[in-house]
């Protein structure tokens, strides 16, 4: 297959762990075990901000992005995380319109946690079912009226659009998203290198 070019999100206070893991998934996979280190992922990943400027992530991590709103690449997925940063990307209005003008031109659109909310504002979650981290459910559902909000899957899939629960659900949903490129051996095979449990069940791991 050809690489495929994902794109993720990072914002000044976005959670670690939301794209950290996605990255790593995405990173890591591989079509063949036997040739892992002689061989590159189907995927090509790429950090993208705003601007060129490092971000500091929730707990303090400088990060700096591979491009920024005006040279980013053409993109088959992009991946839009969460974290407390998220709130004031709500109200960014060149984040809004930069992903409303990029979303038509995409194989699949994916969030993890409260990246959700951003994707709603954009208005990119009309008639849409999703799933957002457990503590900003109801408050989702208050957004956006004319979304169905699911509370007990960990990942929902609706069409080209995939949501995830919170943080670690991040990981889960980027191994769905190799299995629909690369197929279900491919994406048990990079959980297992990764030793990560493979996601059998899609229920939420937690009480709510």
């Amino acid at each position: 297959m050809d690489r495929k070019k994902v794109g993720i999100l990072i914002f000044d206070d976005v959670e670690v762990l939301d794209y950290c893991g996605p990255f790593e998934v995405f990173s890591t996979t591989r079509l063949s075990e036997d040739n892992r280190r002689e061989s590159q992922s189907p995927f090509d990943v790429v950090l993208i901000a705003e601007q060129h400027a490092p971000v500091v992530t929730t707990g303090g991590m400088r990060v700096l992005p591979d491009h920024d709103f005006h040279d980013c690449p053409a993109l088959d997925v992009l991946v839009v995380p969460g974290g407390w940063g998220t709130r004031p990307q709500m109200e960014n209005p060149q984040l809004l319109t930069w992903l409303r003008e990029r979303v038509p031109t995409l194989e699949l659109l994916t969030s993890v946690c409260t990246g959700a909310l951003v994707l709603g504002k954009a208005g990119l979650l009309e008639g849409k079912q999703v799933t957002t981290h457990w503590r900003s459910l109801d408050w989702m559902q208050e957004l956006f009226p004319h979304t169905t909000v699911l509370k007990k899957q960990h990942v929902v899939e609706d069409g080209d659009l995939l949501t995830s629960a919170g943080i670690s659900a991040g990981i889960d949903m980027a191994l769905k998203v190799v299995s629909r490129y690369c197929g279900e051996p491919v994406a048990r095979a990079t959980a297992k290198h990764m030793e990560y449990p493979f996601p059998d069940h899609n229920e939420r791991r937690i009480e709510i």
